[in-house]
């Protein structure tokens, strides 16, 4: 005869994707430092940057956080795309990012999904992202979450403003 015993098993925890709100600023700006560093660039991103860009009174981005109730896990920015010839509206996924040790949890793949339905609730006919050449585990992500690889063609030129 076997005696019923409960158990207690491990639960993971709750992550909920939402839109960044005016506290996340500083953890935020913490995360795109170390995805910068990651990539072995500078970053002079700030709380007050983000503000700005995020809730001033033109706002230019979108960001959307990976919230596990004690702190930020990921996050994703999105900024607006048009191609004028076609008259077509896209969002480009301008970062994605989760932090070490919460990787290959499926927190990326919710971040993606969610700034789907951001661009989708903005009008947008597409979804763009882009990695660097030698990322393949990126490429392999993207292309799971179903992005279709485009050729890079032409030549990007940049003028720094005064």
């Amino acid at each position: 005869m076997t005696e019923d015993t409960d158990i207690t098993l491990p639960r993971a925890p709750v992550v909920v994707i939402r839109t960044a709100r005016p506290g996340d600023l500083g953890e935020l700006a913490a995360m795109i430092a170390e995805l910068a560093r990651h990539h072995g660039d500078p970053s002079a991103m700030t709380a007050e940057t983000l503000e700005r860009d995020l809730f001033g009174p033109m706002p230019w981005i979108k960001a959307l956080v990976a919230d596990d109730g004690d702190e930020l896990i990921g996050y994703a920015i999105l900024t607006p795309l048009y191609r004028a010839q076609e008259g077509k509206r896209g969002m480009d996924l301008h970062h994605l990012f989760v932090k070490d040790g919460q990787r290959g949890n499926g927190i990326g793949q919710h971040l993606v999904n969610r700034a789907r339905d951001l661009a989708k609730m903005a009008g947008c006919d597409y979804l763009s992202v882009s990695a660097a050449t030698g990322n393949f585990a990126a490429h392999r992500f993207y292309e799971h979450m179903d992005f279709v690889p485009r050729p890079v063609t032409g030549m990007r030129y940049h003028q720094q403003l005064a």
